[in-house]
C-alpha cells in the first residue's frame, strides 16, 4: 500500500507539473498575481473559521472536553492529511493523537474520530448532492453529471455500512477474540470492547450527532466561499453557485482519489474539467489550486511543528523517568578486592 501510495503521488506531481507547462507557466503565474494578497489572505481567514467549526462538530461528541482542544485536533488533522506526504487515514490517526495529548482518553480519541469522519463523510454526501440538483439547472447537458450520481450511489451505500459495522459489527470482533483463546486475543478482546463501549456512548448522544451533522453540512457549503471570494478579487466573474457546484464536484473527485497523498495532480485536473463548463480559464482553475495548496502549508506547518513540540516533549519527559539515578556517590561504593589478588600481593 505504501508503494501504491508512492507511485500515485510521483505521478500526481508529475500530472501538475505537466498541466503548469502546458497551459504555460507565465500564465499560470499572472493569474496568481491576479489573485493577489488581499485573494489569499481571504482564502486563509474563511479556512480559519471553518476549522473553528469543524472542531465544535468534533467536539458536541466529546462533552465534558474544552472546545479550543478538539478544535486544534481538528488542525491538526487536516494539516496531516494536506501538508504531510500521508492519506488522508494518516491525518485522522494525527488528529486523533492530537486530541489524546490534549487529555482524551486514546480509545475516546479514537472512537469520536471514527464518528466524526463519518458524520463528516454523509453530510459531504448530501453536499455533493446538492451540488448535482444545482448543475442539473445549471448545466442540464453535462458529461459529468452521470458518473457523479454513479459514484454518489455507490459512496451512500458505503456509508450505510460504516454506520452499520461502527453499531453492531464491533460486537463480532468481540465474539471472534473471545473464541481464539487467552493471551492476545485477550487483549484484543478487551481493546475492541472499549472501543464498542466508546462508539455506543457516543451514539447515545443523539443532539450531539444531529448537531455534528449539521456543522459539517454547514462548512461543507460554506467552504466554496474561499474559491469565489479569490476569484471576485482576480476579477473573474462567477456566481456563488457555479462556484458551489465546482467546489462540491471537486471534492467527490478527491474523495474517490483517496490514495493519492494530497491529491496531487488530482485536485488540479478537476478544477480544469469542471471550471471549464462554467467559464473559468485552466490558467486561472491552476491557479485556484495552486493558492489553495499554498494556504495548506501556511496554515498546516505551524500546527504540524506545535504537535510535533508537544509529542518531543511528552517522549523526552518518558525517558528521563526511565533514566537510572546514582543515588550513591562514586566515592561512597565500597571497592572489594578478590581474594586471589589479595594472594598475589602479598607473596
Amino acid at each position: 500500500m505504501k508503494l501504491l501510495s508512492i507511485l500515485a503521488a510521483v505521478a500526481g506531481l508529475g500530472g501538475m507539473a505537466g498541466l503548469v507547462l502546458y497551459f504555460g507557466f507565465d500564465a499560470v503565474l499572472a493569474s496568481l498575481q491576479a489573485m493577489g494578497v488581499a485573494g489569499f489572505a481571504a482564502m486563509c481567514a474563511i479556512h480559519l473559521v471553518l476549522v473553528v467549526f469543524m472542531g465544535l462538530a468534533w467536539w458536541v461528541l466529546l462533552p465534558g472536553t474544552r472546545p479550543l482542544r478538539v478544535i486544534w485536533g481538528r488542525l491538526v488533522r487536516d494539516s496531516g492529511s494536506e501538508v504531510l506526504p500521508l492519506s488522508q487515514v494518516g491525518g485522522y490517526v494525527l488528529g486523533a493523537r492530537a486530541v489524546a495529548l490534549a487529555g482524551v482518553s486514546g480509545t475516546v480519541a479514537a472512537a469520536s474520530t471514527i464518528v466524526d469522519v463519518t458524520l463528516e463523510f454523509i453530510a459531504q454526501l448530501a453536499y455533493t448532492a446538492l451540488g448535482l440538483a444545482w448543475l442539473a439547472q445549471l448545466r442540464p447537458d453535462s458529461a459529468v453529471a452521470l458518473p457523479i450520481t454513479i459514484g454518489l450511489g455507490v459512496a451512500s451505500v458505503t456509508a450505510v455500512l460504516l454506520l452499520a459495522v461502527q453499531r453492531r459489527g464491533i460486537g463480532y470482533i468481540d465474539r471472534i477474540a473471545e473464541r481464539l483463546g487467552a493471551g492476545w486475543a485477550e487483549r484484543t478482546a478487551s481493546g475492541a470492547a472499549a472501543l464498542h463501549n466508546a462508539l455506543a456512548a457516543i451514539y447515545r448522544n443523539r443532539s450531539g450527532l444531529w448537531w455534528s451533522f449539521a456543522l459539517h453540512l454547514g462548512c461543507w457549503i460554506a467552504s466554496a466561499a474561499e474559491a469565489w471570494a479569490a476569484l471576485r478579487l482576480a476579477g473573474v466573474p462567477i456566481g456563488f453557485d457555479a462556484v458551489l457546484v465546482v467546489e462540491c464536484l471537486m471534492y467527490a473527485i478527491r474523495t474517490v482519489a483517496f490514495l493519492v497523498p494530497n491529491a496531487v495532480g488530482v485536485q488540479e485536473g478537476a478544477y480544469i474539467l469542471l471550471g471549464a463548463s462554467f467559464g473559468l480559464t485552466p490558467e486561472m482553475a491552476l491557479a485556484l489550486s495552486l493558492l489553495k495548496r499554498a494556504r495548506d502549508l501556511t496554515l498546516g506547518l505551524p500546527a504540524i511543528a506545535s504537535w510535533q513540540w508537544l509529542e518531543g516533549g511528552r517522549l523526552w519527559r518518558r525517558l528521563e523517568r526511565r533514566r537510572p539515578t546514582l543515588e550513591t556517590p562514586a566515592a561512597a561504593i565500597p571497592v572489594t578486592v578478590p581474594e586471589r589478588m589479595r594472594a598475589g600481593s602479598d607473596g
